[in-house]
Parts: structure tokens; sequence; C-alpha cells
């Protein structure tokens, strides 16, 4: 802790430094860099340990400068004017279980982390009244190691203090089939949105149940399940004991269903039948599904689900048999497991997936359930100002005016008065911090002004991150030319059950090591939000090739599309509504039943858009790119989607 005189503005500072705004708010952000230049440290990592790590003469060193003075009193008026009042009430609690806000709190995993984080944030800046519920893993998600271009994982231990974490002093019981499990109640702020989070790694508890939120998505199933009772019915407890009482729940995914276990013990309790129950729960649940494949949904078998739940079911008077048929789906066979989605899916008033064709699919998945209709879609948006450039922020800022980044169709429509001059300038920021950080990384020295391709994501393998090495041959002449040179920046994380997904990130580690890629192929170890933010400011072109329909939504190129990079998609997820044709590029899907000859056909058909459009367009009229043409399908490109992919839209 920090050893420093009293000085008026240091809680301020502190304030700044803990409240995750800064990782959206210019002003902030710019004040805390300010800070970090004027004492030496680093340019990484949490604001709040540069704060916590100042000395005496630091401190007096920065009350020295008047100007940054002022600036730190600014910035903290801006964020208490963005701030609702303690006392008003909080209407919408948001259950998720994961939370990508920053790379320095590493509560996520991948896309359905990203989109909660984003949504808060959204919320901030709109000023709804959301208040946020969610687990504390100690150890957080892995982190990736290659060893002979092989994953390896390990973990981190997390000190939820210097993370900017709050204790509120609330305990609340998990009711493990072994015994009541206290969870400590932490708490952070993302702006004006209160993210509550449950952490088990008390001392009064016993050893394996200090364990329930230890990692993220990590153990067998039991310990899934046991994290989805501290996440669901923890989690309600944690918002009873707060004194916050919702109108509105909202479930982001089928991870938080037993929040719905909770409510209905409520109804149950104060006298009502189960059906009764699900009638007085159902107007104020939604249910948000981001799973288009059944093997993406969790799903607990009987005999696990009695052993684990039967203590907690007999407690609150309510029946397993008649629970478990709310969970049942026809689809899963004949040992009819508990389907997480299917029982929420059962309980909400009001459901949805993530894109308009995701919303078709889970109709479909889901017919059984409920009748079609019941699955709307709200495609999912990106909140901007977190992943835009600075540099590019500024550009949009002076030219589009401050409300681009909520949305505003009358800012988006002046994106065709950006100059040529003005874009290279923005851009070329980002195309400079990429290629640094893939050589800090890597040992890669990329060509800031060669069209380069990024692909990022998890390596499951519907997202098949191989496909371009089908036909490896003629990707290898792209990589040799010399002429229009093209680089590939690759990154991303297989689950460490994942097999399959790791065979194919080795594929592509070996193919990047290899003289077939020419230094022109790389792969990025350790994928987190502070390197998708940099491939996004820095790549031309963002790659997504799934199976369709099996993208939910794919946000990254809608991060992408805003930082001025141009998709080439397959038309999945976002992107099967957004493409008009001359904002991006499609990939052809081929209908051949066998995988193997629909694989090869679509390979060759990305193959055939980047050697026949794309390369082509990129290096039109000159030896360096971008060209005046690729600008236009630039500003074509922010015209038609930059006021649809936003988080403030969805």
């Amino acid at each position: 802790m920090t050893t420093s005189p009293p000085t008026p503005f240091e809680p301020r500072l502190r304030q700044l430094a803990t409240n995750y705004r800064w990782c959206w708010d210019p002003a902030s952000k710019a004040v805390l860099d300010r800070v970090r230049a004027a004492v030496g440290a680093p340019g990484d990592g949490h604001p709040l340990g540069v704060v916590n790590a100042l000395e005496a003469d630091d401190w007096a060193a920065l009350a020295a400068d008047d100007d940054l003075v002022a600036a730190i009193d600014a910035a903290h008026a801006d964020l208490l004017a963005a701030l609702v009042p303690a006392e008003a009430p909080r209407t919408i609690a948001y259950f998720s279980p994961e939370f990508g806000v920053s790379e320095t709190l590493p509560q996520y995993s991948g896309g359905l982390g990203i989109l909660a984080g984003d949504h808060l944030k959204a919320a901030s800046d709109l000023g709804v009244p959301l208040v946020a519920v969610g687990l504390f893993y100690r150890e957080g998600f892995f982190r990736q190691l290659l060893a002979a271009g092989h994953q390896q994982e390990w973990y981190q231990a997390q000190d939820a203090a210097s993370l900017g974490l709050t204790d509120t002093g609330v305990r609340v019981e998990v009711p493990l089939a072994s015994g009541p499990t206290l969870a400590r109640v932490w708490r952070a702020d993302i702006g004006n949105i209160p993210l509550y989070l449950l952490d088990t790694d008390l001392p009064e508890n016993a050893t394996t149940h200090r364990s329930v939120t230890d990692r993220l998505y990590s153990g067998d199933q039991h310990h899934r399940l046991r994290q989805e009772l501290a996440l669901g019915v923890g989690g309600a407890r944690a918002l009873a004991a707060l004194g916050i009482r919702p109108a509105t729940y909202h479930l982001n995914e089928g991870h938080a269903a037993f929040l719905m276990l909770e409510l209905l013990a409520g109804e149950v309790a104060a006298g009502r039948t189960m059906d009764e129950a699900v009638e007085a729960v159902r107007p104020r649940t939604l249910f948000t599904t981001h799973t288009p494949v059944p093997a993406g949904i969790d799903r607990f078998g009987r005999p696990l689900f009695e052993a684990e739940m039967s203590r907690y079911l007999r407690a609150n008077g309510l029946d397993l048999d008649e629970l478990f048929a709310l969970g049942v789906l026809p689809s899963d066979g004949p040992d009819r497991p508990f389907n997480m989605a299917a029982f929420c899916l059962a309980v909400a008033g009001r459901a949805n997936g993530v894109s308009k064709l995701h919303g078709e699919v889970s109709r479909e998945m889901f017919a059984a359930v409920r009748g079609g209709s019941a699955i709307d879609s709200v495609t999912n948006g990106v909140h901007a100002r977190s992943w835009v450039s600075s540099p590019l922020q500024a550009t949009f800022d002076a030219t589009l005016g401050h409300t681009w980044a909520d949305g505003d169709p009358e800012a988006w429509a002046r994106a065709g008065s950006l100059s040529d001059d003005d874009l290279r300038a923005a851009f070329a920021p980002g195309r400079a911090a990429l290629v640094d950080m893939v050589a800090a990384r890597t040992g890669t020295k990329l060509d800031p002004d060669a069209l380069t391709i990024g692909f990022a994501r998890r390596f499951a393998t519907y997202k098949r991150a191989t496909l371009l090495l089908t036909d490896p041959v003629r990707l290898q002449l792209l990589l040799a030319d010399l002429d229009r040179p093209v680089q590939f920046v690759f990154a991303g994380k297989a689950h460490p059950a994942d097999g399959p997904g790791k065979h194919l990130l080795n594929q592509v580690t070996e193919f990047a090591a290899s003289s077939a890629s020419h230094g022109r192929f790389v792969f990025v170890p350790d994928y987190d939000i502070d390197v998708a933010r940099s491939l996004y400011a820095g790549c031309h072109v963002w790659l997504n090739n799934p199976v369709r329909p099996q993208e939910a939504c794919g946000t990254s190129g809608e991060k992408a599309a805003l930082n001025g990079a141009l998709n080439c998609s397959v038309r999945d997820g976002w992107w099967d509504e957004m493409s008009d044709g001359a904002n991006g590029w499609d990939i052809a899907t081929s209908n051949d039943p066998d995988p193997v000859a629909r694989d090869r056909a679509e390979a060759e058909t990305l193959l055939g858009v980047l050697e026949d459009e794309i390369v082509p367009l990129y290096y039109d009229g000159g030896d360096t790119g971008p060209s005046p043409a690729w600008l236009d399908r630039v500003r074509r490109s922010w015209l038609s989607l930059g006021a649809n992919v936003t988080a403030a839209r969805m």
C-alpha cells in the first residue's frame, strides 16, 4: 500500500484507478497514463497497481504538477457526473458466468464474456439501471504458453483488492450436497454498473468447497454443477442480502440457470404449486442463448443432478421429478439429462438468440421446449469506445461528432467525408503498434505497409482455423509474392480439455514456424483483450470461416469493422444479416454433405477471393497500400455497419 502523505487529490486519483471506466473513457485513461509516465511506471497492468506503488516522493512530484492535478480533478468530476446516485434502484439483474471488462481483470475466456463486459459498459453509458452478478475465479482463465508449437496452460493467482474489487462484507450460503458453503461477495465498479462477484475461497470453508470458484470453465461435470449453483442460487441470495430487489432478471446463457431455481423456490415457499411458480417467475425473466450447437450446452445426468441437488430441493419444498421435467430436451437422447438451456427456456418469459440467423437456429433446436416463435433475436453489438484505437477515435470525434460510439446513424452518415489522408494518418499508429506487438511476442518483424489479414478466436473445430491450410501450395504462393505481399496474424486459445481444438492450433503453429510461411504467417500466443485490440487496430482484413450456421454471432468482426478492417467471412452470425456485397467479402458456402469435401470447396473459394479480389484491390494502382479504392470500401463499410454493430444499438 502507499506510504504517501495526505494529498487532496489522492482519493480522487484512487477512485479513477479503481473504477473500470478508465477502460473506455479517454480522459480517465489519459490522466492515468500521465501518472504512469510521470513516475516511470510500465505502460501495462492495472492502474491501481501504479497508484498503490507510489511513494512519498512520487506523490510530492505529482502534487507539484499543477496541470496534472487539474486534469485529475477534471476527470474525477466527469466520473462523478457519470455515476447514478447510490440509492437509485437497480431494476435489472444481469447474470453471467464470465465478464470480459479488461485484460487486467481476467475473468473471461472468450466471446460470451466479452459480450457481457461490453453489455455492462454500454449500460453504464446509457444509464440503464442494471446490476451484474458473476463469480470471482481466483485463478481466472488459463494463460497460454507454446512448447514446440503445442499449447501449454498455466494459471495465475488473482488478488481481488489489487484489481480494484471491494469486499462488500456480505456472505451468502451456497447449498452444496456435502454441506453449506459460504461465498464472499466482491464488488467491481464498471462505470456506474456494480458487478458483484462471488468467491468461495474463504478459510472457514472446507478445502474442496474453497476451490468451487477456483478457475473459469475448469474441472469435471460435478465441479461445473457446483460453480453454477454458486452463480445462480448464490448470486440471487447475494442480491437479496445486499437489499437489491430487481424487477427483471437477465440470464446470459444457461450457466446461470439455477437463478431460476432460486426464484421458483421463493414462489413455492409462498404457497404456490410448481406450475403457479413458473407462471409467477416468467414475467420477470429473460434468457439469452449463445449456443447454436447442442454440444455447447451444459447438461447434467440424472444421477449427478439428484446427488448434488436433492438436499437443496428438499429444503425448499421442490419436487425433483417436476423440476427435472422442465429441463429435459427429447433430442438429448434416452439418458434425458437436465439441459440448462432447455430449463431456462421453459421458465423464462422472453428469450433471444444473438443474431437473426441464430434466432432461426435456436427456434429449430428448442422447438420441443417452446413453440418456434417464442425465441426472438437481438444481434450482438460491441462497445465502440473499448475497441476502437485512440487515434481513430480522435478522428471520428473530430469528423463524425462524439455520438458515433452510441450508434448514432447521423454521425456515421458523415463517415463518407473522411479523406484518404485522414484515414492513412489514423491507421498508421495501429499498424505500427501491431508490428511491434508481433515482434515482441514472436520475434517476427512484419511489414506495416503489407496487406495484413487477422484471424483470432477460440480454437473450436467448427471455427476451422486451418481452412487456409487445406491448400498449402496455393497459400504458399500467396505468401511468397514479393510484389504484392500478404501477411497473416493468427491468435487464439483451445480449451484445455479440447483435444481436437489443440490439434488445429498445433497445425497453425507448425505452419507458422515452417519455411513455407516465408515469415508472413505468424501465431501470437496468449490471446487476450489487449492482443485483440492490437489486431483490430492493425489488420486490414478480418477473416472468419466457421461451418455455417454454427457461429452464433461472432463479434470480433464487428470490432475489426469499427477499426477500418474489412470483413472476409462466411455468411454466418452477424455477417449474414449485415453483409451487402460492398462492405466486405463473402466466402460462399458449400452444400456438400461430406465435411472434407465441403472444407476443400470453401477453402478454394476463400483463396480465390483473396487472389482475385482482396489483394488486387489493396494494391490497386501502386506497390504499396491501401489504395484509394480500398479506402473507398472502408468508408462504405462504416456507412453500412457503423451504427449497426454497437452495443448501444444492442
